[in-house]
């Protein structure tokens, strides 16, 4: 009887049948799905239509969990349909907040320009008080000759 003993990881990859393992693409950023009021309504309708086997071929086609449809149906029964059109995430800004945003942008342009402002105004009195110098250097040479 005899025994052989493969050495090495590409003698275990190849004795495995790993060598050709393609890799995996993962998008870069998962998104969410989202769904409008008429797609739910249609699909609540749809399931309470059915029966057990029904609803889990529903699910499974449409790619959806039961608690994903539990809260649509909550949410239905409360009539709350604007709640099922509402999108996800912050409600819309108010005037007020849109003009707040607007003068804090204008701010800080403006904070920007004056800082600028203020830096030219220094180098300009510095040059001037420079050319002065010179002045007086060179009128005082020129009296000396």
């Amino acid at each position: 009887m005899t025994n052989t003993v493969m050495t090495g990881l590409s003698s275990i990859g190849q004795a495995v049948g790993m060598e050709d393992v393609p890799d995996p693409q993962v998008p870069e950023r998962a998104r969410r799905r989202t769904y409008t009021a008429k797609y739910k309504r249609d699909i609540l309708t749809e399931y309470d239509s059915l029966d057990r086997q029904g609803r889990g071929a529903l699910l499974r086609r449409e790619k959806l969990y039961t608690s994903l449809v539990g809260k649509w149906r909550d949410q239905h029964d409360k009539g709350v349909l604007e709640a099922l059109a509402r999108p996800a995430g912050a409600p819309p800004a108010s005037t007020a907040e849109k003009d707040a945003a607007r003068l804090r942008k204008e701010n800080l342009r403006l904070s920007g320009e004056l800082d600028t402002a203020r830096q030219v105004i220094a180098i300009q009195g510095k040059l001037s008080a420079l050319l002065d110098q010179l002045s007086t250097n060179s009128s005082e040479t020129n009296t000396e000759k």
